[in-house]
């Protein structure tokens, strides 16, 4: 007896290894991927602007790297005792107007290095609803608890996603003629839009990156959406906010992806590193007993022998916690 929908998921050409630099953008599932790509030691830098849910903030962003924008005390505001921006995300905020500008530029500076020598582009697209100020029409990238009132609610069209992104996209490969894009369209239920909006914006994000994937070469998708909309299809594998995958549901989209898009060879390095995080984790009964003195032995000694091997990764944490203990 089947119990899950078979879903066939390309090897990926050229998959990814450790020798290359990981640029991963978008929504909240883009931290899923790129904190599991940073636990196992890949080389990435993900949601420099922090995170950006619909696919025109995505593009004006990755525009603002390429063109090293600097940005200046009119592009600011204050609220709630804060100074923001309307394209970055929260983390950003903060009470010095002289502090906020400093964390968004050097932001962009690091985005624009980074991008620029990066093997793969990664874009999660979690919504196509997008806003504007309500008096301006400036786009915004996130509302950082404005009144409702602020904005206008807009869902984007098929045309204007895959316009925004023809922009963009031409835009990247010519700053980086050697960069492949993947995309992915988020598994996450925007429910505030309402179960019948939620699925109008996805199908128009679906709709859209395959448009462009057909269009573009080195451009490719990984369906973590299907994956647990179509394959796992249960609400058991979602969180209490019945919106967001739980943990499960997060762990098999990504195993789905290392076996789809990394090689053997690095699929079994991702696993040893993944086992040396759990080491550094490791909380022990009693801290100062002779088998714990020899587990930290083991992996320190495990860790020095990838850290010669590979001197490109940074183990350096690893190799002080397991000394320092």
């Amino acid at each position: 007896m089947q119990f899950f929908a078979n879903i066939q998921i390309p090897d990926l050409q050229p998959a990814i290894t450790y020798n290359d630099q990981i640029f991963l953008t978008g929504s909240c599932f883009t931290e899923h991927i790129g904190n599991h790509l940073k636990n196992v030691k890949f080389n990435v830098l993900q949601n420099p602007n922090g995170i950006l849910f619909d696919p025109l903030s995505v593009c004006s962003s990755l525009v603002s790297y390429i063109d090293h924008k600097k940005y200046r005390e009119e592009d600011l505001f204050y609220l709630n005792e804060s100074w923001h921006s309307w394209q970055h995300h929260s983390r950003f905020s903060h009470p010095d107007k002289t502090a906020c500008l400093q964390g968004i530029n050097a932001s962009q500076q690091q985005a624009h290095d980074f991008l620029q020598k990066s093997k793969w582009l990664i874009i999660t697209l979690g919504s196509a609803f997008s806003y504007k100020l309500s008096d301006s029409r400036v786009p915004v990238a996130n509302c950082h608890k404005a009144p409702a009132q602020t904005f206008e609610k807009h869902l984007c069209s098929i045309e204007e996603i895959i316009s925004a992104f023809d922009l963009a996209l031409y835009r990247l490969l010519q700053f980086n003629p050697g960069l492949h894009v993947m995309f992915t369209i988020s598994p996450v239920r925007h429910l505030r839009d309402g179960v019948v909006d939620n699925n109008r914006s996805k199908a128009r994000l679906i709709e859209a990156v395959h448009h462009l994937v057909n269009k573009f070469d080195r451009l490719y998708y990984f369906p973590a959406y299907e994956l647990v909309i179509d394959v796992l299809r249960d609400y058991r594998f979602y969180d209490i906010d019945l919106a967001h995958p739980n943990y499960q549901a997060t762990a098999f989209v990504l195993e789905k992806f290392s076996e789809s898009c990394m090689d053997t060879d690095t699929q079994q390095l991702a696993e040893a590193f993944r086992k040396i995080s759990i080491a550094k984790s490791h909380r022990p009964f009693n801290a100062a007993s002779e088998q714990h003195r020899k587990f930290l032995q083991h992996y320190h000694e495990l860790t020095s022998s990838y850290s010669s091997r590979f001197p490109n990764l940074d183990f350096s944490e690893e190799l002080a916690y397991f000394a320092a203990c």
